[in-house]
């Protein structure tokens, strides 16, 4: 059965009409491409060319045969680039979730950005998930990465995933415009003893509740959380209506809500993690382009 080497010294000679030229493209010397040559038409049992010592010329099955090497070169090349491309990570499927508060943070657009440019052969599927959900799904296999604001809980799970740590994200109390300390460069969690609260279900968002829990017990006093919203974006309304202060990442800066400030928070535990997790077993091609996205792009926006 002839191979793809012959079916492209075929092309070749039949492009040149010359032995010679084509065994000088081929970097090859003239006998060893007529012996290949001879060898095809051995295989398919038909004469190929019509050779004089003046010139070549295609025959009839020559020229249909053509036709059809181009084609299975064609496919050939196509498949090589096919599986390269895999191999490399530039083709194929992604499941990626995020946590909503993610949503604002630069690294999400800069690593989305990078990696469908490098990789449009990829399709990328996502998905806003809370934090704990993120590893339920990531250990079920019901997606490949999560981009998530706490490290897993338990032993077997952190064996089971690696995580990477992108960035510990300044949090900022929000606060109606009009408070006494919406002008402040900074402010002390003291400050806020006995101010109102509103914040997420601790069900929904573990991590930011028990930073806000910390931070006030460190000053001594328990939050006085009297409303609370499913969102960390529904957070700046209620804030905006004078119902209460929030403590959220300072990423949130970006919506510009009418009637509310932002002020940092001036402790060293006032910082919420945005890390990547993966399944420590998925050594998916994909996975790994992906995750030298998150990289490059951590670097070029100069976190951690």
């Amino acid at each position: 059965m002839f191979d793809l080497r012959q079916l492209r010294y075929f092309v070749e000679v039949a492009d040149t009409l010359s032995f010679t030229q084509a065994a000088q493209r081929l970097h090859i010397s003239q006998p060893p491409l007529s012996q290949q040559i001879q060898s095809l038409e051995s295989d398919l049992g038909v004469r190929l060319f019509d050779r004089t010592k003046r010139r070549v010329a295609l025959t009839e099955p020559g020229r249909l045969f053509l036709i059809e090497a181009r084609a299975i070169l064609s496919r050939a090349d196509a498949a090589r680039a096919l599986v390269t491309e895999a191999a490399a990570g530039f083709t194929g499927h992604l499941r990626l979730a995020y946590s909503v508060s993610v949503s604002f943070h630069p690294a999400l657009p800069e690593t989305l950005l990078r990696f469908t440019q490098a990789a449009p052969g990829v399709s990328v599927q996502l998905g806003e998930m809370y934090t704990g959900a993120q590893y339920d799904a990531l250990l079920s296999g019901q997606i490949d990465v999560g981009l998530l604001r706490a490290e897993p809980s338990g032993v077997g799970n952190a064996r089971q995933l690696n995580v990477e740590v992108i960035d510990r994200e300044p949090l900022v109390i929000a606060m109606p415009a009009g408070h006494r300390l919406a002008n402040r460069p900074s402010l002390r969690m003291s400050e806020l003893a006995g101010e109102r609260f509103i914040a997420q279900p601790r069900i929904l968002a573990a991590t930011l509740y028990d930073r806000l829990m910390l931070l006030a017990s460190k000053a001594r006093f328990r939050p006085n959380i009297r409303q609370e919203a499913q969102l960390v974006t529904a957070l700046l309304p209620l804030v905006a209506a004078g119902l209460g202060l929030a403590l959220v990442p300072g990423s949130l800066r970006v919506v510009h809500l009418a009637g509310v400030a932002f002020v940092p928070v001036d402790d060293p535990d006032a910082n919420l993690l945005l890390a990547v997790a993966s399944r420590a077993d998925n050594t998916s091609p994909v996975l790994e382009s992906f995750l030298r996205t998150v990289r490059e792009s951590r670097v070029s926006l100069g976190l951690c």
